[in-house]
């Protein structure tokens, strides 16, 4: 059986670091893409071919997979794990941020699937991995325009796994919850940017050092359980459609499932602070 070839996005720290590393052991050949490759020097040292790759450009997508396919002649699992949060009220973010915020988290990861899935047909098999967040299925004042990306990467997600079934490809969704990233103090650093003036100063403060907390929690998931988790996806024979995994990502998806949308409300005001 020849080596199985993976492509993990957002490979040049966090989740998508680690995730590449794991796929190695798991026995993959890797490829780990990220914009800046001289971040992939770790990565590179460790045996994972670094992939300059911008996931807004689509000529780099494009050249990206061009290179996979002529060098292993396959790929079997598409892992899309680049993206950022971008927060900041809704009246106040700037369309074209708001645009770009959806360029990277949905149209990249969406574009790059339709880059791979050919090759995927053609095998009559593969995994495509989109992580979105439990973020994609709850959602938290100030974070309109990234919980926007995470809810349509969910149902586009829905939408490719009937559509890719029939050819023997899986299509996995991973929601994280808390994990030691540096996600959330970017978010906050993006909220000030937008709303740290005017009629939402006193929200963009709570949400902030709501953000800046998390990023620091001690009770926040590594990221090597979402790896994990990814991995384990990509092994199975049959995968979940979904993996929700890190901290709070199970109670707080429950939790939105039970209470009513005003109730939901208020313990998410509560939980980040908001003045009342």
């Amino acid at each position: 059986m020849p080596t199985k070839t993976a492509l993990v996005t957002g490979a040049s720290s966090g989740i998508g670091e680690v995730t590449a590393l794991k796929l190695q052991e798991l026995g993959y050949t890797v490829y780990g893409a990220a914009r800046r490759t001289d971040r992939l020097h770790k990565l590179a040292e460790s045996g994972i071919r670094p992939l300059a790759m911008d996931v807004t450009d689509d000529a780099s997508m494009q050249a990206g997979i061009k290179k996979i396919t002529a060098e292993t002649d396959r790929i079997d699992a598409l892992v899309n794990i680049a993206g950022y949060g971008s927060y900041g009220a809704l009246e106040d973010v700037a369309l074209d941020e708001a645009r770009y915020q959806f360029e990277v988290n949905v149209f990249g990861a969406i574009r790059l699937t339709q880059l791979a899935l050919p090759h995927m047909r053609a095998q009559r098999a593969g995994t495509v991995v989109n992580i979105t967040s439990m973020g994609g299925k709850i959602y938290t004042p100030l974070g309109g325009w990234y919980h926007g990306t995470k809810f349509a990467l969910e149902a586009l997600s829905d939408c490719l796994r009937l559509e890719a079934k029939p050819f023997g490809i899986d299509v996995v969704v991973i929601e994280p919850g808390g994990i030691s990233t540096e996600w959330g103090a970017i978010a906050a650093d993006k909220l000030e940017k937008s709303s740290a003036d005017g009629a939402y100063a006193a929200q963009a403060a709570a949400v902030a050092s709501s953000l800046r907390s998390e990023a620091n929690a001690t009770r926040n998931s590594p990221p090597s359980v979402i790896a994990a988790t990814i991995g384990k996806a990509v092994t199975a024979r049959r995968p979940k459609t979904r993996y929700a995994k890190g901290f709070g990502a199970r109670p707080l998806i429950a939790l939105r499932g039970i209470l009513p949308d005003r109730g939901f409300d208020r313990v998410i005001s509560r939980a980040v602070g908001l003045p009342r």
